[in-house]
């Protein structure tokens, strides 16, 4: 084993020449030119793989968990509710997917000011679906040079038998993966026995095949392209980033200039640095960009490169490190600031959002009022002489097991309430009561009277009250 060079201890602030690609060489923004992913193993790639895994097998398998007698995860769009455990989020409700939303943002800016672009590097669905692409190509279709190879052959019959085997197990993927998105929506067992029994919807039939030719389009064949092309994040990412964003980076200093040499040769003789211009950092990276060019939009903190760097550096002997997650500061041999004023205040966001989700979820109503005036005659005189009032009162059970509601009317003088005031509403149904509330004009005192309705759960230690305003007319 050769000795370990010595690492230069300061930092040399020179011009030093940046490599660029060789312009007689493809245009990789050109969706035309394939790139040939080279297989790479090393710290990044394994914890990649097996988040990957960990992702893919959550997504399979959680719509077949079950939560009294039905899917714990069901969005139910035909009744218009999600099923998410024991909690029922109903379209009033709405503002707690909104919240969803917004924390998953704020995450995502928090995420990307302090590790730069880790999601699309290690779970975003894009990548994932695609690495898992790229290994079935490579396990049908050999390593990246006799994929090369094999895509430079004419036709023949082993090259239809690798190309349909191929496809044909990326479409068996793509459908797996279409049917268990639909399954979100639609129960998996019916929806599983009903598609391959043909006696599923039209829609289902429809939103399958679409989906699983986006799949299958997307993580067989743009690859990239969506990432360099379509991706929005990974155009506004750099107003996130700055100079303490951690990115993966190449050592310029310690690095250039680069040349080829053999493990015996002292690189200081050679006037060389520590790259020994191999290209493997090419070669593995999955947009095809050469990280020694700097920081580009088109890298996903995949930390490819970094494997297949280590790799070369053990073999030369050399430290490892020339390509690793660093800081522009660092780089540029500058004091580094984690806890700066931009992460803290996308953090501080974070949390406060987070507890009033907490909150929201644990203080939504088990109950629903809506009061429904009768519009076409505000108030009329029944045969007794008393002013009457009509009106429809619709009761949302948001819960999933039936439930008694007791309910009345406060604001009134001597009221007669006509029409049942206890009912037993199912479980998720909306139950519409007509009713109608009489007074002795005498007792009133103004042509609008504000009045309360309340619907009273009578279940538990506790019974849960919700109220709503309405108004009452006389003459």
């Amino acid at each position: 084993m050769n000795s370990v060079p010595k690492q230069k201890t300061t930092r040399q602030h020179q011009t030093i020449k940046i490599h660029q690609p060789d312009p007689d060489k493809a245009d990789r923004f050109n969706p035309r030119n394939s790139i040939y992913v080279r297989a790479v193993d090393g710290v990044w790639t394994r914890l990649r793989r097996k988040m990957g895994w960990v992702a893919m097998l959550f997504f399979l398998l959680l719509p077949w968990l079950s939560w009294h007698n039905r899917q714990a995860v069901w969005f139910n769009l035909v009744e218009q509710k999600f099923h998410i455990g024991g909690l029922v989020i109903w379209p009033q409700d709405l503002t707690l997917l909104a919240a969803v939303f917004m924390i998953a943002a704020f995450g995502l800016f928090f995420i990307t000011t302090y590790l730069g672009r880790v999601w699309c590097g290690y779970t975003c669905p894009q990548t994932v679906w695609t690495f898992i692409f790229i290994w079935v190509e490579e396990k049908i279709e050999g390593a990246r040079n006799k994929r090369i190879k094999l895509d430079q052959m004419p036709w023949d019959s082993n090259k239809v038998i690798r190309k349909s085997s191929k496809h044909i197990l990326w479409l068996l993927i793509s459908l797996l993966t279409s049917l268990t998105f639909v399954s979100y929506f639609v129960p998996a067992k019916q929806l599983y026995l009903d598609f391959f029994s043909l006696n599923a919807s039209g829609a289902v039939y429809f939103w399958v095949c679409f989906f699983t030719l986006a799949t299958y389009g997307n993580a067989g064949w743009m690859r990239e392209i969506m990432c360099i092309h379509m991706c929005p994040y990974a155009r506004f990412q750099s107003s996130m980033f700055d100079r303490n964003t951690y990115i993966v980076g190449y050592d310029t200093v310690r690095g250039e200039t680069r040349g080829p040499r053999s493990r015996k040769a002292d690189p200081a003789q050679l006037g060389l640095g520590d790259c020994i211009d191999c290209d493997l950092c090419v070669q593995v990276c999955p947009t095809g960009i050469d990280i020694r060019n700097g920081l580009q939009y088109e890298c996903i903190n995949c930390g490819a490169c970094i494997d297949a760097c280590d790799q070369t550096m053990t073999r030369m002997g050399y430290q490892n490190g020339l390509i690793s997650y660093t800081t522009e500061n660092r780089l540029a041999g500058k004091t580094e600031s984690v806890l700066r004023p931009k992460l803290l205040g996308y953090g501080a966001v974070l949390v406060v959002m987070m507890l009033l989700l907490i909150y929201a979820m644990g203080h939504i109503a088990p109950l629903r009022i809506d009061i429904i005036r009768d519009r076409n005659q505000l108030y009329r005189e029944n045969i007794d002489g008393l002013i009457e009032n009509t009106f429809t009162l619709k009761l949302l059970n948001k819960t999933e097991v039936d439930a008694q509601y007791r309910l009345s009317v406060t604001g009134l003088p001597d009221h007669q309430w006509i029409g049942p005031e206890s009912v037993t509403v199912k479980g998720g149904e909306i139950f519409t009561l007509p009713i109608s509330i009489a007074v002795d004009p005498v007792s009133l005192t103004r042509a609008i009277t504000d009045i309360q309705f309340s619907v009273t759960q009578l279940a538990g230690n506790q019974p849960v009250t919700v109220s709503q305003e309405s108004r009452f007319f006389s003459r």
